[in-house]
């Protein structure tokens, strides 16, 4: 069983920086597919920036330029820098997991920039 956990999320003004990071526990096999979503009020959860192990990041074209995420296999963790926040970037934040056949969700974190 793999159980991810969100951390970082919080209240900024636009123009500045936050770093998301989403920690999991349990097994590193068969790891397909990390990444980021998030879910504004009112809106369908839409995906933010995901990587295939092995390939290269994709980001929505809406957070391309702003945000970056990387990974710490050592930590087994998942980070996603955003920079340049805009008021739309307001959302609660999913973390996401494919591995083994199975697909994992954190429980979330609150982002929240003011204009």
């Amino acid at each position: 069983q793999v159980q991810l956990v969100e951390s970082g999320g919080g209240l900024v003004q636009a123009g500045g920086s936050l770093r998301l990071s989403c920690t999991a526990s349990g097994s590193t096999a068969s790891i397909n597919v990390m990444g980021w979503y998030r879910q504004a009020p009112g809106k369908q959860r839409e995906l933010v920036a995901t990587f295939r192990i092995g390939g290269s990041p994709n980001y929505a074209d809406s957070v391309k330029g702003r945000f970056t995420i990387s990974r710490d296999n050592a930590k087994n963790t998942v980070y996603l820098q955003m920079n340049s926040l805009k008021p739309e970037d307001t959302a609660v934040y999913y973390c996401k997991r494919v591995q083994s056949g199975f697909v994992y969700w954190g429980q979330g974190t609150q982002v929240t920039v003011s204009s």
